[in-house]
């Protein structure tokens, strides 16, 4: 499989990605008995809701301190402590500190909505390579609506990839309203396929076939921002936590993600944010930027 580099903003580094479950992925991705099992089982709900089930059982929660030891997490990082989690899937969705996702200050500063390798470009209509050249992103189908396509096309969009070793809650990138209560998170049904590069490199329309959640948040600063969660293979389960219609903070949680790998994405009006020159030049370069929620991701403009 080839190996899967980002740029660590914190390090400074480019860096490879140790892939959880790379083996699983490689086979299933790259070999046609794979491709035809993905097809016929791993992308179907009743997969991920079986793998769900095992990750909820008790016996589950021995697999916790292993994770935390073969992946480095930092436990003091923690809400709660690792002993703490009852199945694998209670220490997955877990609960970080304040102190341990500091929020961007800048007033007029947009801030990554969640932990994990991000892509962002400045123009949503001009994206013609994500991981492989040729590869755009059909908003319309995205949003699942013609008319908020046209009001989103040609705006700033942010890709934020997250991978099970991950923070898995997300996160509001600005302050403002979220749907009114009339209008809760959108829900578009849809399968589970894998929203890994590995999968990604063969085809990108998985983001707008997959089951995923479309919100719109109602900023003052920076106009109305579409906030997508998509759900992907054994992460069939996208909990929203915040209320709709109800003022949030910048930084604010929004939801959270069950056991797996998955993405958000952030998409912004024309002409209302700029995005940082770093996750521009590393987007352009066929590259993923690492960084954590709370940090700085782009300013207003105008």
């Amino acid at each position: 499989m080839e190996p899967i580099e980002f740029y660590n903003r914190y390090t400074g580094q480019i860096e490879t990605e140790q892939v959880f479950g790379e083996a699983w992925l490689a086979w299933a991705y790259g070999t046609p008995l794979g491709k035809l099992t993905v097809e016929l089982a791993a992308k179907r709900a009743l997969f991920s809701r079986w793998y769900g089930w095992k990750m909820n059982r008790k016996a589950s929660a021995a697999k916790v301190f292993p994770f935390i030891k073969e992946y480095g997490l930092d436990a003091a990082d923690f809400l709660r402590p690792p002993d703490y989690y009852e199945c694998f899937n209670d220490f997955f969705t877990r609960q970080l500190k304040d102190e341990a996702r500091p929020i961007d200050d800048q007033p007029n500063s947009v801030v990554f909505p969640a932990d994990g390798r991000h892509l962002g470009w400045q123009d949503s209509s001009q994206i013609d390579q994500v991981f492989v050249k040729g590869q755009s992103f059909d908003i319309d189908a995205l949003l699942d609506d013609q008319k908020l396509g046209a009001q989103f096309r040609g705006g700033a969009l942010v890709l934020s990839r997250l991978c099970p070793v991950d923070y898995h809650r997300f996160h509001f990138p600005a302050a403002g309203v979220p749907d009114h209560p009339r209008q809760t998170p959108r829900k578009i049904p849809g399968p589970l396929y894998s929203v890994n590069p590995v999968a990604l490199r063969q085809r990108l329309d998985i983001f707008w076939t997959n089951k995923r959640e479309v919100t719109l948040l109602h900023s003052d600063d920076f106009g109305d921002i579409a906030l997508i969660e998509v759900g992907a293979t054994c992460v069939g389960t996208i909990r929203q936590t915040h209320v709709s219609g109800q003022w949030t903070k910048k930084g604010g949680e929004k939801g959270y993600f069950a056991f797996g790998g998955s993405s958000t994405l952030t998409l912004f009006e024309p002409g209302t944010v700029k995005l940082d020159a770093d996750l521009l030049e590393h987007t352009a370069a066929g590259r993923e930027l690492y960084a954590r929620m709370g940090d700085h991701m782009g300013v207003g403009v105008g």
